[in-house]
């Protein structure tokens, strides 16, 4: 079994990001500029988006911060980033979810502009990444594919089952499985909560991208000897033998599932790190204007 180690790949990743960002701005290129809005004072988004900014800041990127109270109304909220849409200096913009009930998270994302919508997640780039146009990929099947590469996994032929249908992870990550490149031309299954039989599926795959959301959900008895298992989940329970009282899980049953992979994604450290490094990745292409070469 050979652990795939996110956090390694993820900082050399970086440096290379880093690195692209020196040559474009002493090219005359501008600087990039990442804007985060946060809404409410959920203390995970709060560190999500703390991270976010840091990360700006080490590579060379710009950054702004817009916060809101919880109550802020939706309108207040579509008002701003219609505003960023027209601010030029600003080339990507991300709105840190969860929102709180009252704001339409599908209004939202509809009206971030696409060639801003580093995220990933605005019909129009889904829709472009479903039929293999240039688009910006969502963080975290960005993250999967690249530690796919970076292993040299085998892909090409092999059953991949994806556990979850989220437009977030699940189904982007499948759509990327299956393209005729590489890391790709896999043959997909997508499972979910309604699947009938799941194990059928899960003991037939070769790899495993489990992002169903249900902690340690993935069991030993469900994965064949010799697959690749990447763990898109994190959860937060108690355990009164920690100092700060609880440990983070997956969506795999860690102790029990790898011994009998060929590759597996620990938690945390493994796809986690790599999604910060997708988000980056969009902010510099849309400060290049790679995917949207017409955007003001």
């Amino acid at each position: 079994m050979q652990l795939i180690d996110g956090k390694s790949v993820s900082e050399e990743l970086r440096k290379n990001i880093q690195q692209d960002v020196s040559l474009w701005v002493a090219s005359g290129g501008k600087k990039p500029h990442l804007c985060a809005i946060l809404v409410g004072d959920d203390g995970a988004s709060h560190t999500y988006v703390a991270a976010k900014i840091k990360d700006c800041e080490a590579i060379g990127f710009k950054s702004s911060l817009y916060q809101f109270a919880s109550n802020v109304t939706e309108e207040k909220l579509i008002q701003t980033i219609e505003e960023i849409n027209q601010n030029p200096d600003i080339d990507g913009l991300i709105v840190q979810l969860p929102l709180p009930k009252h704001i339409s998270v599908d209004r939202v994302t509809q009206t971030i502009a696409p060639e801003k919508d580093v995220d990933g997640f605005h019909p129009q780039n889904v829709g472009r990444l479903s039929i293999g146009l240039p688009t910006y990929v969502s963080a975290t099947p960005f993250g999967i594919i690249k530690l796919l590469e970076y292993y040299g996994i085998e892909t090409a032929g092999k059953h991949c089952v994806v556990l979850g249908r989220s437009n977030i992870v699940g189904t982007p990550a499948a759509i990327l499985m299956s393209r005729n490149v590489y890391p790709g031309n896999a043959t997909v299954t997508i499972c979910h909560s309604k699947t009938d039989n799941l194990e059928q599926y899960t003991l037939q795959a070769d790899i495993i991208i489990a992002a169903i959301g249900i902690p340690e959900f993935l069991k030993a008895d469900m994965v064949k000897p010799g697959a690749v298992v990447i763990d898109v989940g994190i959860t937060r329970i108690n355990d009164a033998s920690k100092k700060s009282g609880f440990r983070l899980v997956g969506d795999v049953d860690y102790e029990a599932v790898a011994p009998l992979c060929s590759y597996i994604t620990p938690v945390p450290g493994g796809v986690g790190p790599m999604t910060r490094i997708g988000l980056l990745t969009n902010t510099l292409k849309a400060a290049r204007k790679e995917i949207y070469t017409n955007s003001k």
